[in-house]
């Protein structure tokens, strides 16, 4: 059982997961697999947002089942990778990556139009993402 100060429970919770380099083939795959059912999660709820905007307000049934089914994925692939990386880092990708990816397909597919602010605020965003990636050491890498 997980001592219940602060610091200890996140780190209980945390070191069994991570893979060392001692770890066979098959450990450092299934630690890498995290990384691809967030990815997964990621497009599928970009999907989702872009046919809600389809949907016209649930008014049409075939964009609505689809975002409905691409929203459903999305969930369960986020739920496979919060099974290795921290709630809070894998939101913060998530919605990172999602609010880029949104604003570029509305720019590119509904003729959505972004300013110089809009866009430096997306830069700064796609930037924390990066840095969370490649920097941190809260995320397995």
């Amino acid at each position: 059982m997980a001592m219940l100060r602060r610091g200890k429970v996140i780190g209980a919770l945390w070191a069994p997961r991570r893979i060392g380099y001692g770890a066979t083939a098959k450990a450092r795959k299934r630690g890498k697999m995290h990384q691809i059912h967030l990815i997964v999660a990621i497009l599928f709820e970009v999907v989702a947002t872009s046919l809600l905007k389809e949907a016209n307000g649930f008014t049409k049934l075939w964009p609505t089942l689809g975002m409905i089914a691409c929203y459903a994925a999305a969930f369960y692939f986020l739920g496979l990778a919060l099974k290795v990386v921290p709630v809070g880092l894998a939101y913060a990708i998530w919605s990172g990556l999602g609010i880029v990816l949104v604003a570029a397909i509305g720019y590119v597919l509904f003729g959505q139009k972004l300013d110089f602010w809009a866009v430096l605020g997306l830069g700064l965003i796609l930037g924390g993402v990066v840095i969370i990636n490649t920097l941190s050491r809260s995320v397995p890498h």
